[in-house]
């Protein structure tokens, strides 16, 4: 949202009042504001970018909706959902899926949420060639294997760990093993670059060669036009 549009929205909360188009005059309303965003306020407030002002009268009551990675229990009830939407849509309600399948769609970690498992769910419909959809109807990505956590060599102290501090390293060292390529390393972490620099700017890591980086992208934007 540019800033002077922010100053139009923190009247609307401050004053509780509009003026219309072609109007002289103020006009009082009464209204609750939901506001959501993908973005990290905070940061967005610190670079500049976001009113501190509006923030804040924004920031009553905050509500954070956890990834679906972080919601795992919801995806068979949410498959399960959708799978019966897609065979009314396009015409298959004889379609069937075996519980053996579900784990394959609890164990990805969904950069894209509910959306993407919505449209993953719909094209293994829309694509299924029998009366029951099999391992070899998945996307590639969904069957594809992830390390188990033993082939990390994770040694678990006995006074507790920080997730937290797991979890930067992690990053610090997926960073590290591509010379400081966002790209890549989110690539090799299965999250989007998005999250990465969300995870990065929480942890309060540096942004190294950020710059050689997003120069490479503006160019490939500007080759492709």
């Amino acid at each position: 949202m540019p800033l002077d549009l922010q100053v139009r929205v923190l009247r609307l909360v401050q004053e509780r009042e509009i003026e219309n188009i072609g109007s002289i005059t103020a006009e009082k309303i009464d209204v609750r504001v939901i506001a959501a965003t993908h973005r990290t306020l905070e940061s967005r407030v610190a670079e500049g970018l976001f009113r501190e002002d509006l923030y804040y009268r924004l920031a009553v009551i905050p509500l954070t909706l956890p990834p679906l990675r972080e919601r795992r229990d919801d995806i068979p009830l949410l498959v399960g959902e959708f799978f019966e939407r897609s065979k009314r849509k396009h015409g298959k309600p004889g379609l069937s899926l075996p519980p053996h399948l579900m784990k394959y769609f609890v164990d990805y970690r969904w950069p894209g949420n509910v959306r993407e498992l919505e449209n993953v769910i719909e094209r293994i419909v829309v694509l299924a060639r029998g009366d029951e959809i099999t391992l070899h109807d998945l996307p590639d990505f969904l069957r594809r294997e992830r390390p188990a956590i033993d082939m990390l060599q994770l040694e678990l102290p006995p006074r507790g760990i920080s997730l937290e501090g797991v979890e930067k390293e992690l990053l610090i060292r997926a960073l590290e093993k591509f010379d400081g390529n966002q790209t890549h390393a989110a690539k090799y972490l299965d999250i989007s670059r998005k999250a990465l620099r969300y995870r990065m700017e929480k942890h309060g890591i540096p942004r190294k060669g950020v710059e050689d980086e997003e120069e490479f992208e503006r160019s490939r934007d500007i080759h492709l036009k």
